[in-house]
């Protein structure tokens, strides 16, 4: 098993993170434009136990996710653990923390397994890669879009 994990500050109540992160309309707005992400279900907002469906394309590459939702503590903890995926273990906690007033940290926690035994192994330096950029993109678009919210709040 790896353990992957990427944090990032950002300018924001920490309810508005959170709620950002359970509002499944945003799942598609922090998918890299490489890659597009169908849910397969009516939208709902997603407490816990809850399974959540969706297929994730990129290039000729097509999956079906199977996810539930296992733990939810409001306002800092959304964890969620793959039933069905292209990862043998796929078990992503968000953890929110409020650093000071107005500022929060927002870090994502995977921890997977790749399929295969050893043969998967040989993947482990690419994933972690792919990781880093997936993340990376998520927090810069979560952020961007959480700063101007408060910013335009601000000015009304």
């Amino acid at each position: 098993m790896k353990i992957f994990e990427k944090s990032s500050r950002m300018e924001c109540d920490i309810e508005a993170l959170f709620d950002f992160h359970l509002d499944l309309n945003n799942l598609k707005t922090i998918t890299p434009k490489d890659t597009k992400v169908t849910l397969l279900e009516e939208m709902f907002t997603p407490k816990k136990g809850d399974i959540l469906r969706l297929r994730s394309a990129k290039g000729f590459i097509s999956t079906t996710w199977e996810v539930e939702i296992r733990e939810l503590q409001r306002p800092n903890l959304l964890l969620d653990v793959a039933l069905k995926s292209p990862f043998k273990l796929w078990k992503h906690s968000h953890i929110f923390r409020q650093l000071e007033d107005g500022v929060c940290e927002l870090t994502d926690r995977v921890e997977y397994e790749l399929p295969f035994g050893i043969f998967g192994a040989l993947f482990y330096p690419v994933t972690q890669k792919e990781l880093d950029k997936l993340f990376t993109y998520r927090h810069d678009v979560t952020r961007d879009i959480l700063e101007t919210k408060k910013k335009i709040a601000a000015a009304i």
